[in-house]
């Protein structure tokens, strides 16, 4: 239980880092309020909020690892490299791809509630 507890804290640390240090990742968890807000607004679905709740948290997740990769390759040189380049490249498209697809899924389910608004 000890051994658990131990790897939460540090897991929580490592978020409260992100909050401090990842502007990105504010951004992203500020819409992602927003969103909630909006979604508790509409009165969405279980399902709906099923998908919302996941392109929140993937975003958020995979910001996350994006800016653990970049802080690793700056740890171990912040000379140009090419590898390096390219990783770190790789896992900021990879958080983009995933916004897209978030930001698309968003608009499905949220256009339909919002133009019904103004009918």
């Amino acid at each position: 239980m000890k051994k658990t507890a131990k790897r939460f804290y540090h897991a929580a640390s490592g978020i409260k880092t992100h909050l401090k240090k990842g502007v990105n990742f504010r951004i992203q968890l500020t819409i992602g309020l927003l969103v909630f807000f909006l979604g508790a607004l509409l009165k969405l679905s279980s399902i709906e909020w099923l998908f919302i709740t996941l392109f929140i948290a993937g975003v958020l997740a995979l910001e996350t690892i994006n800016s653990s990769i970049e802080a690793l390759c700056d740890t171990v040189t912040l000379e140009s490299n090419e590898g390096i380049k390219r990783s770190k490249d790789l896992a900021a498209g990879a958080v983009l791809l995933f916004s897209i697809g978030a930001f698309i899924g968003g608009i499905i389910i949220f256009l339909p509630k919002i133009l019904a608004l103004f009918r």
